[in-house]
């Protein structure tokens, strides 16, 4: 018998082999006198020097399945249902507003998807500003411990509640209350070290000066405790998403984690080499491309009018294409859509496609959708039909799947909310699967041709 044995594998503190890049053989008689030595491998981390007899490595596309997420701020689980889809462990769900995480719970029965090992936070005791101290963050922790017995990755994901970053919203910044609760994830990752984390948050974080000054020291401060990451203006149509919607999508690994995996980091720099991460990787519609389109502009509005689709333009990426694929008259959540107490000839007033207003935006079929944001007055109307936009509609320009639905006893004002909060469920997937790529990588090449990180020049406001 051979044994193979990878090099550079090591035994973890819970004696489990680390892969390793490459593989030499050894004979059997000289296995067996090595097997006997497999005590003290258990004590710390010792280059692994044998193979238990039909060991195999498990394929490395599955490295997600040995991923523990827990995830923040959850809301509904868009993002957490593009880590799900993608084979990631959501063990942990925190939501604060307990409609929202009935809503999360709803639709996972929807899905037939598993619940989290450790359960939902819901209520005061998810409040992120209380899990950095006392109590509930030594409970945080013992979690953490826990979840390291049985995975060997751990990665925190969220999207902060982000009014106060947002140009069209409050704008108060870190000093807002919801400003300090991204202060408050950021303090949670450092304080309980996960290998890696992600922040997904509104482009005036970055774009606006001071909001800019608060989103640069939480990155000095995340460096400051061992990490170091990758930043990106993302937008939801470059995975597929028939919506334009910019966000800020930063993510981090543990330096120690990095270097385990081969990379060589700058000590003077906290971000990753450049062309590392695989932004690229998932990206179907480039920015620079799917704008360029001939995309229509407006229509006169016919209540229930035919309008042909156009030529020379990705058909997948427009409302008219995700509402069939959703068959979205048929969904659970059809016929919940605000009724007009009035104002029914200022709905019919609006050509298709006409989104130039803040209120009173009437969707173009056969076009991409306007940022998915139905609060603050905001008005999105249907292409065709004399009224707002249906839940189910939403719902598709959000890309989740058609079984995907909110419960029914669930207000009007919620499910509106919780859809505009959400992180598209297609960015989400592709991120994730990002992340795979990455993790899984074995072989390094710096300078990669890649697109720039933060792609669009800083326009202080």
């Amino acid at each position: 018998m051979v044994v193979i044995i990878p090099v550079g594998a090591v035994f973890t503190n819970n004696n489990r082999l680390k892969p390793a890049r490459s593989f030499y053989n050894i004979s059997a008689g000289s296995a067996k006198n090595l097997r006997n030595s497999q005590s003290s491998f258990r004590s710390k981390p010792t280059p692994a020097i044998l193979l238990i007899t039909n060991y195999q490595l498990p394929p490395v596309h599955l490295i997600q399945q040995k991923t523990a997420i827990f995830s923040f701020f959850s809301g509904s689980g868009f993002l957490d249902f593009g880590f799900e889809s993608s084979g990631f462990n959501i063990v942990y769900v925190n939501e604060i507003y307990s409609p929202f995480l009935q809503a999360y719970r709803h639709s996972r029965q929807c899905l037939n998807l598993p619940q989290p090992e450790y359960g939902h936070c819901e209520g005061e005791e998810a409040d992120v500003t209380r899990l950095v101290e006392g109590k509930p963050a030594l409970h945080v922790r013992k979690l953490m411990q826990d979840a390291r017995k049985k995975h060997d990755i751990i990665g925190f994901i969220a999207g902060p509640p982000c009014p106060d970053f947002s140009i069209g919203g409050k704008n108060r910044g870190g000093e807002g209350d919801k400003g300090k609760l991204s202060a408050s994830y950021i303090e949670l990752i450092c304080q309980q070290q996960p290998d890696f984390f992600l922040f997904e948050n509104v482009k005036g974080l970055w774009r606006t000066k001071q909001h800019k000054i608060f989103y640069d020291a939480l990155k000095n401060q995340l460096a400051e405790s061992g990490y170091v990451f990758v930043e990106r203006l993302i937008n939801a149509i470059e995975y597929g998403v028939p919506q334009d919607r910019d966000r800020i999508i930063l993510i981090g690994f543990r330096k120690n984690v990095v270097k385990d995996m081969g990379i060589s980091l700058d000590e003077n720099s906290e971000m990753l080499p450049e062309g590392i991460f695989p932004w690229s990787s998932e990206i179907l519609y480039p920015k620079s491309e799917v704008f360029s389109n001939p995309w229509p502009d407006t229509d006169a509005f016919a209540c229930d009018g035919l309008l042909p689709c156009p030529d020379g333009i990705p058909k997948e990426l427009t409302v008219q294409f995700w509402f069939q694929k959703n068959d979205v008259a048929n969904h659970p959540n059809a016929e919940h859509y605000f009724q007009p107490r009035a104002g029914i000839k200022r709905f019919a007033a609006v050509d298709e496609g006409d989104v130039s207003k803040k209120s009173y935006k009437r969707l173009h079929r056969w076009r991409y959708s306007p940022t998915a944001c139905y609060g603050n007055n905001e008005v999105h109307l249907h292409p065709y039909k004399v009224r707002r936009l249906s839940v189910a509609e939403t719902l598709a320009i959000q890309s989740l799947p058609k079984k995907f639905a909110l419960p029914e006893n669930m207000t009007l004002s919620n499910m509106f909310k919780t859809v505009g909060n959400g992180v598209p469920y297609l960015a989400s997937k592709g991120i994730a699967q990002t992340i795979i790529k990455f993790l899984e990588t074995t072989e390094w090449h710096d300078k990669l041709p890649i697109n720039k990180q933060l792609e669009l020049p800083l326009q202080f406001v």
